[in-house]
C-alpha cells in the first residue's frame, strides 16, 4: 500500500507482477479513499497500469474501443490516485482515489454502482457517511414524527444541548469503565454531531479530509 502518487507508488504494484488474464487484462476496482465507496469497475493492460503509476491519475483500457482512456479527461471527473493494492493471487487492483467532482459515472451518478432491482440507489458507503446521508435526507424532505426533523428544527439550541449531554454521558460511561455504555453513548454522541454538521451544511468528507491531514 502507498498513500501518493510517487515513485513509492510504482513500486508498490509492479507491473510484471500482475496476473492478467487472456486478453492481457485485470480488473481495477476504483474506491474512494475517503469514506469507502466503490465508485466503478474497469480494465487494465499493463501500459494503462504503468500509466496510471506514473502520472498519478487512472488509465484504463476500453475493450470496445481498443484503445486507452484516461478517466475524466473530458468530463474533468479526473481520478487521483492515493493508494493502490493488488490482491493475494495477484490477478486484481484495487485503486483508491481523490474523485474530482464526486462523479465517477458516465450516467452523472456519484458510482456505476447505483442501481438495485431498477430503482437508483446510493452505493454504500461507511456506516458514518450513511448516517449522514439520512440525516441530509431529513433536512431536505422533513419528516413530522422524525427526531432528527425535531432537532434540526430546533437549530443550535436544541442540537448543542444534545451534543453536550451526550459528550457528559461518554465521559460518565467511560469512568464506569462499561464497554457496552461506553459503544452507545459514543454512538449517540457521534449522531448529535453528525446532525450539526447537516444543519451547518457541512460535508461529513470534510471532515475526513481533516482527520487525514493530521494522521500524516
Amino acid at each position: 500500500m502507498v498513500t501518493s502518487p510517487s515513485s513509492s507508488l510504482a513500486q508498490a504494484v509492479p507491473v510484471d507482477r500482475i496476473c492478467y488474464n487472456d486478453q492481457g487484462l485485470v480488473p481495477a476496482i476504483v474506491q474512494d479513499h475517503l469514506d469507502g465507496t466503490v465508485l466503478m469497475m474497469a480494465w487494465m493492460n499493463a501500459a494503462a497500469l504503468q500509466k496510471t503509476l506514473s502520472t498519478g491519475e487512472t488509465w484504463f483500457w476500453s475493450r470496445s474501443r481498443q484503445e486507452f482512456w484516461h478517466k475524466g479527461a473530458t468530463s474533468g471527473h479526473i481520478q487521483r490516485v492515493k493508494a493502490m493494492r493488488y490482491d493475494c493471487d495477484s490477478d486484481a487492483l484495487l485503486v483508491t482515489v481523490d474523485q474530482l467532482g464526486d462523479i465517477a459515472c458516465h450516467t452523472g451518478e456519484r458510482s456505476c454502482f447505483h442501481q438495485i432491482e431498477g430503482a437508483k440507489i446510493a452505493p454504500p458507503a461507511d456506516t458514518l457517511s450513511q448516517v449522514y446521508g439520512v440525516i441530509c435526507d431529513r433536512r431536505d424532505h422533513p419528516h413530522p414524527d422524525s427526531y432528527t426533523c425535531q432537532l434540526l428544527a430546533g437549530g443550535d439550541n436544541k442540537i448543542l444541548k444534545k451534543i453536550g449531554e451526550e459528550a457528559a454521558e461518554v465521559v460518565m460511561a467511560c469512568k464506569d469503565d462499561h464497554a457496552d455504555a461506553i459503544a452507545g453513548e459514543a454512538a449517540d454522541l457521534m449522531y448529535h454531531t453528525l446532525v450539526a454538521l447537516a444543519h451547518h451544511g457541512v460535508d461529513i468528507k470534510d471532515v475526513y479530509r481533516k482527520l487525514q491531514e493530521r494522521r500524516r
